[in-house]
């Protein structure tokens, strides 16, 4: 599956600083000081609608990741997957009448517009669950054989109790866990699970869903959880340095995926940080796809919008703070943007060596983006009250925005 093409970064003068993220796992802020080369996994989309504000919001985030690290003149080697068969697929093809393969490729090019319009760095590995089949089956073999998951009635679970540090990653109690496991895609009722906890690695096939040779497993399709790990382990290895999405995956996916891979490779941590995006509401409501209480992206670039100033209207809010899309956030983004392009019109003006190291230092400091922002209005407003004489000042605010933010004026 390939990804959406990458807008150039270009370089700034010096050097950016490491990253400081907050870390659920740990529920403290860590430094992150990967070699060359620094790792990333980010939890793609199921494509059964189209981009909403929360999942852009949740892809700035960790598109800022990236774009600190290129700052710090590092590589950055990132994967994302797509779910692109799952249960709310399914149910979303059948209830439109539509083929679940056609509904998947049409939202996931959508999606890559949307990624493509808000200038979202691309992953350099873009994989569909469907394509990761062959390497999900072995791993689930590999579980089953080593007594760390067993049959049910021809499903294959995992369980949770041969990992010894399952729990570490949400830090919750075993019945908050239970509450969000059948919220979130579980089935901690079933009968016959060893533990209620237990998440699927393998669904036999069902009577009109689709299905694949699964080896000795028999026909079927992969659990939610074991598809990712089974992606990053392939192109990451163990200990990357981020899994990254919404907030709402701490648990399950997240904790679960942790301790399938701890399991199937004896070694601990899965990700050296776990960092997670705060959701997005309308109406004061989380914007979900089951409540339908959505902003889309296409349809604020079809109504004319610019994206640059969706982009800002997300970078407006910390990434971890949980926050409201209204009408005023876009205003104040839109009005925001007319402000910057037109102070770095001008033919010179304030110096901005001081600008670059501000965003900088926001940036590093846990993805502060509104401080960062913050900061650009400062010598916005500078720019419009005096004249200043450095011809290169402005050129220099229109990379440092770019490179940093994503944003192009």
């Amino acid at each position: 599956m390939h990804a959406w093409p990458a807008s150039e970064v270009p370089a700034l003068p010096g050097k950016g600083r490491d990253l400081q993220i907050h870390d659920t796992a740990t529920q403290g802020t860590i430094t992150l000081a990967p070699g060359p080369v620094a790792r990333i996994y980010v939890c793609g989309i199921t494509p059964y609608d189209a981009t909403h504000i929360g999942h852009a919001a949740t892809y700035n985030a960790f598109d800022l990741v990236q774009r600190v690290w290129l700052d710090t003149k590092r590589q950055v080697h990132y994967v994302q997957n797509v779910t692109d068969v799952d249960d709310p697929l399914l149910e979303r093809a059948l209830r439109d009448g539509h083929d679940w393969t056609e509904l998947a490729e049409r939202e996931t090019a959508l999606f890559r517009e949307d990624m493509t319009a808000l200038r979202m760095l691309p992953p350099q590995h873009y994989i569909g669950a469907v394509e990761a089949i062959p390497g999900i089956v072995p791993l689930v073999e590999r579980l089953r054989d080593a007594g760390a998951a067993y049959e049910l009635d021809g499903d294959v679970y995992f369980s949770v109790e041969s990992d010894a540090h399952f729990g570490g990653v949400s830090n919750l109690d075993a019945e908050a866990m239970r509450l969000l496991s059948a919220e979130r895609g579980g089935d901690p009722d079933r009968p016959g699970k060893k533990n209620p906890l237990d998440p699927m690695l393998w669904m036999a096939a069902r009577p009109g869903e689709p299905s694949w040779d699964g080896g000795s497993l028999g026909r079927g399709r992969p659990g939610w959880h074991i598809e990712c790990v089974a992606i990053a382990l392939d192109h990451l290895g163990m200990g990357f340095d981020i899994q990254g999405g919404g907030s709402d995956l701490a648990f399950p996916h997240h904790e679960m995926g942790a301790s399938h891979a701890q399991v199937l490779t004896g070694e601990f941590p899965m990700a050296k940080a776990y960092v997670h995006a705060g959701m997005v509401a309308l109406h004061g409501e989380k914007m979900s796809k089951s409540k339908g209480n959505l902003v889309f992206v296409s349809a604020l670039r079809r109504a004319g919008v610019d994206p640059a100033a969706i982009r800002l209207a997300l970078l407006s809010h910390h990434y971890r703070a949980d926050w409201e899309w209204t009408d005023d956030v876009l205003a104040e983004a839109v009005a925001r943007l007319e402000r910057w392009r037109a102070a770095v019109s001008r033919p010179d003006g304030l110096p901005a060596d001081a600008l670059v190291e501000e965003v900088r230092e926001a940036l590093s400091n846990d993805l502060d983006a509104p401080a960062a922002l913050a900061a650009v209005d400062r010598w916005v407003d500078a720019q419009n009250a005096s004249d200043g004489d450095d011809e290169s000042a402005p050129g220099l605010v229109s990379r440092t925005v770019d490179a940093l933010l994503g944003v192009a004026l």
